[in-house]
């Protein structure tokens, strides 16, 4: 976009420009001009008037001239030959119109583009959860976000609470969903749920008759069926059994899902520590026994997680909102 080499020896400062133009500063050469001058200079050239041009933009003449005076000494050229019968090009104004031409074209597409992207990203929203919130509460919020925007696309990402902040961190998801007992570093965090880990049996297991609640160092010390390393209610039991002193959990059975480690225990493999979502309606129908236990405190918090720093918009922002509706 450059101007030719016989328009920029054509002025030599400082010289004034006419009346009203002020001392021109090259000094000033390296600042960027804002894009609304450029506008109204290339209004000047379409309309052949100053007054037109500002007609158009919406500001009064006095103002249109004050701010292509202020562009005339931010580009060190005198660009209006100013005289009682109006304002015209000078030559170094007429190049400057051709390369703000170009320069206009590329902002607008800029900012086209720009709303394409906003537009893509208010009609979609990748989602990360872990597999219990997922499971169990995830499936109620997302229809009510549905209710509200049917429009919207929505994919889901289902892994454990380990992996869900990376996704998040890394923007292949918009929000996440974890289950771990500590918030992640570097998200910022909201509860949207509580929950509680409950030790269950198959009605046959001898643990479905003890008279006494189940002590905490007979769990540390008894395998269970477990889910994998990562998982939010893995972590939650092996923290909440150090914190009674009775150490990590021992394994009978690693499976990588609530269903699956529930009906492993339906089945009778052994006793499991599970979230209280999972087993609800196992408990309720007499497939699972809850066994009491003592010394030991699994409660949680389920929380929502973005990226530190940022407050979500558009459908993130919406489907927390969701979350709370759900309470």
């Amino acid at each position: 976009m450059g101007m030719s080499q016989t328009t920029a020896t054509a002025v030599s400062p400082p010289v004034t420009s006419g009346a009203g133009a002020g001392p021109l500063d090259p000094a000033g050469s390296g600042r960027l001009p804002d894009p609304e001058s450029l506008r109204l200079l290339v209004l000047v050239a379409e309309t052949g008037s100053l007054g037109s041009a500002a007609a158009r933009l919406g500001i009064a003449q006095p103002s249109a001239s004050k701010r292509l005076s202020a562009l005339e000494r931010r580009l060190g050229l005198v660009l209006l030959d100013r005289t009682r019968r109006g304002s015209r090009l000078t030559d170094a104004g007429a190049a400057v119109v051709e390369c703000a031409q170009r320069v206009l074209l590329e902002l607008d597409r800029l900012v086209t583009g720009a709303q394409e992207l906003r537009s893509r990203r208010d009609a979609e929203l990748k989602v990360a959860a872990s597999m219990t919130v997922a499971e169990y509460l995830l499936p109620a919020w997302l229809g009510e976000l549905r209710r509200r925007r049917p429009e919207l696309q929505v994919s889901l990402q289902v892994t454990n609470s380990e992996h869900v902040p990376d996704l998040v961190r890394t923007g292949a998801a918009g929000l996440g969903f974890i289950e771990a007992p500590q918030p992640p570093s570097g998200l910022s965090t909201r509860q949207v749920a509580g929950d509680r880990l409950l030790v269950v049996v198959a009605p046959g297991h001898p643990w479905a008759r003890l008279r006494r609640p189940l002590g905490v160092a007979v769990l540390a010390a008894t395998p269970l069926v477990l889910r994998e390393r990562g998982s939010g209610t893995r972590d939650t039991l092996d923290r909440a059994l150090r914190r009674a002193g009775a150490g990590d959990s021992r394994r009978l059975l690693e499976l990588g899902s609530a269903t699956a480690v529930r009906n492993a225990v339906i089945a009778g493999t052994g006793p499991a520590v599970m979230s209280e979502l999972a087993v609800r309606t196992a408990v309720a129908d007499g497939r699972l026994v809850e066994v009491e236990t003592e010394g030991i405190d699994m409660r949680r918090s389920l929380r929502a997680v973005w990226p530190s720093g940022r407050t979500p918009t558009g459908p993130a922002a919406e489907l927390l909102a969701c979350t709370r509706a759900g309470r």
